[in-house]
């Protein structure tokens, strides 16, 4: 068993969980959901959306030959709702997973002690992959917080469901143990 090789199955692994998660929770959400904010300093899903968006087109093109931080990026503009519909949305959502997917699918073993540069600053390949891991995580984790606000008793669970942990515990024990 080779560790790089395992290394990029594993946060493959992770990056599609973290992606599914958003999707599920995007999915519950009607067009004013995506728009709802809790107050004019926080972020809609809908922007959230465009700034991962943005994140990753810019973090994943070019990922081991050019800054991760693309020139043509407009920050600024990801976290102003221009009132895109949830199909548009939707769509750049997975444009932007693709574009991440592409970036990892061609790494190899020996790119990931390389360097590559974000905002000027140098960051070993693998570093540069937690670090987004980590960023995308906590956003995923902010729309899914967003949709258990605006669905309430309406949301479903993307997790274990409240009060079924143990019955959850053994369904896992009795898989593993086949």
């Amino acid at each position: 068993m080779n560790v790089s090789t395992e290394y990029l199955r594993i946060v493959k692994d992770r990056f599609k969980t973290i992606q599914n998660q958003g999707k599920k929770a995007i999915d519950q959400l009607s067009e004013d959901d995506l728009r709802w904010q809790p107050n004019k300093e926080s972020n809609s899903v809908a922007i959230i959306v465009k700034h991962l968006y943005g994140n990753m087109l810019s973090r994943w093109t070019d990922f081991l030959t050019s800054d991760g931080e693309k020139p043509t990026r407009n920050r600024d503009d990801e976290f102003v709702d221009d009132i895109l519909s949830k199909a548009e949305l939707l769509s750049m959502y997975e444009k932007g997973w693709e574009n991440l997917f592409n970036a990892l699918n061609n790494l190899e073993e020996k790119d990931l002690l390389n360097e590559v540069y974000i905002r000027s600053e140098a960051h070993l390949v693998i570093d540069a992959i937690e670090r987004q891991l980590a960023h995308y995580a906590s956003h995923i984790g902010q729309i899914i917080y967003i949709g258990k606000q605006v669905k309430g008793t309406q949301w479903e669970t993307l997790s274990i469901p409240k009060g079924k942990s143990e019955d959850y515990l053994r369904d896992m024990q009795r898989k593993h143990k086949s």
